[in-house]
């Protein structure tokens, strides 16, 4: 796929990932059996090329920005594991960055991130 001066590749690769996101986190129990972790695994696999393809098409407008955002706060989700005062330099700066680029863009960070009230 390559991206269009309106990135509407990207935004449609975007949709593509958040719905497999949320279909595997309905999915995922930590009690489950191993015939679901192992359908979660398949999931995840068959996700890849999606990934892969946000990853290496230039965001040209700043929705397109924003899949990558999202993106990248789905990669690095563990700096928001805490409150942002208790996590390093470079997490907070990670952080800051893909929730600015997600202000700017109007799109929320739609993970369910373990988001925590910063103090």
């Amino acid at each position: 796929m390559e991206a269009t001066d309106d990135d509407s590749d990207l935004i449609e690769l975007g949709k593509q990932f958040e719905d497999a996101i949320t279909r595997i986190r309905a999915l995922y129990d930590p009690a489950s059996s191993d015939d679901d972790l192992k359908l979660i695994e398949s999931m995840l696999v068959s996700l890849e090329p999606v990934e892969q393809a946000i990853m290496a098409i230039p965001a040209r407008t700043i929705a397109g920005l924003g899949v990558k955002a999202r993106h990248a706060a789905h990669v690095m989700s563990e700096h928001w594991d805490a409150p942002i005062d208790q996590i390093d330099w470079d997490a907070r700066a990670v952080r800051f960055l893909i929730e600015a680029v997600c202000n700017l863009a109007r799109t929320p960070l739609s993970f369910e991130l373990n988001l925590k009230e910063d103090e």
